[in-house]
């Protein structure tokens, strides 16, 4: 419990900390936003195309319609289904999942996705067995934006949130 109310937080600050950057101070900003649950990414759909990593594997979309590099890392046992939103940067989502990875290879993984994809570093975090990273694509692009926490406690897998916005 105490380990995903901190990953919570953080992924919240991230998320703040990335919105601030791309946000004019002062901004009005409406969303209609209608929470859905979307299908099981490993029960449900085919495989979205993955970047190589090492081992071969392939990585199941966090959603149907997530962007390429919203996926559950391989080998991830997701929680639950993503809950998917649509709001005024276009689709979005955030899935919890756990795996027997280390915090550094899960973070390694997503920004090596992002860069693929054209995101750029947003925020970086390391705190004990805690990392976060958050990548968009600028003020000036269609509003994607990847933020991933993976926190380990001893003798327990990975936990992983991750959350996402596809652009318009």
């Amino acid at each position: 419990m105490k380990r995903s109310l901190a990953a919570t937080a953080l992924l919240a600050a991230m998320a703040m900390t990335a919105c601030g950057e791309r946000t004019p101070a002062g901004a009005d900003v409406e969303a209609d936003v209608a929470l859905v649950e979307a299908p099981s990414p490993v029960a449900d759909g085919p495989a979205a195309p993955s970047a190589p990593r090492t081992g071969g594997s392939s990585a199941a979309p966090a959603a149907d319609g997530a962007p390429v590099f919203a996926v559950i890392y391989p080998g991830g046992a997701p929680g639950g289904p993503a809950t998917v939103a649509q709001g005024p940067e276009g689709p979005g989502g955030i899935v919890e999942f756990t795996t027997d990875a280390a915090p550094a290879d899960v973070i390694d993984f997503y920004r090596q996705r992002a860069e693929s994809a054209g995101l750029k570093a947003i925020n970086t975090m390391n705190r004990g067995d805690s990392m976060g990273y958050a990548a968009g694509d600028g003020a000036d692009g269609r509003g994607q934006l990847l933020s991933v926490v993976a926190t380990r406690l001893e003798g327990e897998p990975t936990s992983v949130q991750l959350t996402w916005t596809a652009g318009r």
